[in-house]
């Protein structure tokens, strides 16, 4: 494996460009995190890249970072730390990049392979942090667990917000009110946020998922477990990411599924599978027997959503019934999920280091499991099979690169 010391080299570039997706509002690195890097690196962060997030630039200078620089500048960077890299609009931010550039943060390659193939067009090489194994080691740099934190999160906050009851079981003089039932669907990280969120707020909290093993979580966190009758087989791929299920599957399911929905106040969705449209796990006559006043929050929005009437990033209000389809949740609450962000893409950034040289080893599985582009083409299996294109020949056991430690040739 080619690597070593950095020797008399210069001193690795990382650069942090603002967020310029519609409203996002994080920022890839914090102050905190910089002061870790900037000992053995050269940190650029553009003017103003963590205001949203409340960290100012005088914060990332005050920690060794060159804040205030301009976009140009920040874009001379070996390596680009981003919450969302480049896509296909981002004709401007392409024209800067770098052939042997790295770009590393959520890419959505999946989803938006062209984005992608724009920038191994452009010579870069691209690491999606959304493809990272779910294995232990690689769980500091788990930036989806970390966002969905957040999303969890907030979907019971804006839940609260619109649902016609308060959420807690309250004695008054002016009588008892019943406590709101809310309904979870699906019990990954942001399902089990949002339930230790709805119970935190004094709601009975019911929550289903097609893996029966996540059932003790459930249960620890003071919720009910809802069991359908449903066989689920093998509903993980092996890489700890959910896998789709047959239509059949899917019709079973809300049929035992809508009595509970019909019960609820609150009904907050969250099954998604990489690559593919979310599951319709909520028909539109499911929200119509409903309760007026009642709230269905659609995390899967962004995947065209776990309900028939959700539409991304609008509100709909069906006999009385809201379904909100928030896209990004977690730039709603741009602090902590910055926070949680940098140490995830921070982490990732010194796994690739040896001796502050970045090096590309594909014996390594997280670092082959995140890689998309390199030397100009799309590498990674599953975003050619996204493409439509056939996959590449396999990278030589033990091959490794060093990336451009300041500048390229």
């Amino acid at each position: 494996m080619e690597g070593g010391s950095n020797g008399g080299s210069k001193r690795m570039i990382i650069g942090v460009p603002r967020e310029t997706h519609a409203g996002e509002r994080r920022v890839a690195l914090t102050p905190a995190v910089v002061g870790t890097l900037s000992a053995a690196h050269d940190v650029r962060v553009e003017a103003g890249a963590g205001v949203e997030s409340g960290f100012p630039d005088a914060a990332y200078r005050e920690k060794g970072a060159a804040a205030g620089a301009s976009r140009d500048d920040v874009f001379l960077a070996d390596v680009l730390l981003q919450v969302r890299t480049l896509g296909r609009d981002d004709a401007a931010d392409l024209a800067r990049i770098r052939e042997g550039q790295v770009v590393i943060g959520l890419a959505d390659p999946l989803s938006a392979p062209e984005a992608a193939r724009e920038l191994a067009v452009r010579g870069a090489t691209l690491f999606a942090l959304e493809l990272l194994p779910r294995i232990t080691r690689a769980q500091t740099m788990d930036a989806l667990s970390s966002q969905a934190t957040v999303a969890g999160y907030k979907a019971v906050v804006l839940a609260a917000e619109h649902a016609a009851k308060m959420f807690p079981k309250l004695t008054t003089a002016a009588g008892t009110l019943a406590p709101v039932r809310a309904f979870i669907i699906g019990a990954g990280v942001a399902g089990l946020q949002a339930i230790a969120s709805a119970r935190r707020l004094g709601a009975v909290v019911e929550a289903y998922d097609v893996r029966p093993a996540v059932k003790e979580q459930v249960l620890s966190l003071g919720a009910k477990f809802v069991e359908l009758p449903v066989e689920a087989g093998d509903a993980e791929d092996r890489g700890g990411y959910a896998k789709a299920m047959d239509e059949d599957f899917y019709r079973r399911q809300r049929e035992l599924m809508a009595r509970v929905v019909a019960a609820s106040d609150v009904v907050i969705t969250t099954a998604q599978v990489p690559g593919r449209r979310a599951p319709v796990l909520v028909t539109r006559e499911m929200v119509e027997a409903m309760a007026p006043g009642s709230v269905v929050v659609d995390l899967a929005a962004g995947q065209g959503g776990n309900c028939e009437v959700t539409r991304p990033d609008e509100t709909v209000v069906l006999n009385g019934a809201t379904v909100l389809g928030p896209t990004n949740l977690p730039a709603s609450v741009p602090h902590h999920a910055s926070q949680m962000y940098a140490r995830n893409i921070s982490s990732f950034l010194q796994h690739l280091l040896r001796d502050a040289a970045l090096v590309i080893d594909l014996e390594d599985e997280i670092t082959r499991g995140t890689l998309v582009a390199r030397g100009g083409r799309i590498v990674h299996p599953r975003v050619l099979e996204a493409l439509g294109e056939p996959a590449a020949e396999p990278a030589a056991a033990g091959e490794a690169a060093r990336a451009p430690q300041a500048t390229t040739s």
